[in-house]
């Protein structure tokens, strides 16, 4: 996870936005984007973490950038809801591959990880 490329940096492909709110403690799949996907929050606080245990806490007006096929989550924190703008793009029509859900212990510990 690095923070925000760019757009000139970026491949020029048909690209999906998408406003997306959590409730405290809501939280998406493990999941990965062929082509890589950017988050910009816009309010309350959540959190990104990775399969390797590197976690961002997002506030507003943070962004961050998932490369390509990097397994990650994100979502709200325990006790504020977020909402955050998910930037995509098409690789042949696919945007994400979806994994297993996070754990209570994942997402326990992704809290006091970096903070």
């Amino acid at each position: 996870m690095i923070p925000a490329a760019p757009a000139a940096s970026r491949k020029a492909n048909s690209r999906i936005t998408a406003m997306v709110r959590f409730s405290p403690e809501a939280r998406t799949h493990w999941h990965s984007h062929p082509l890589g996907q950017t988050l910009h929050c816009t309010d309350g606080a959540g959190l990104v973490a990775t399969r390797d245990g590197k976690v961002i806490h997002m506030r507003a007006g943070d962004t961050v950038y998932t490369p390509p096929g990097e397994e990650h989550w994100h979502g709200a924190t325990q006790d504020s809801l977020m909402c955050h703008l998910a930037l995509v793009e098409h690789d042949g029509g696919h945007t994400a591959t979806w994994l297993e859900p996070v754990s209570d212990h994942d997402y326990q510990a992704a809290h006091t990880a970096n903070a």
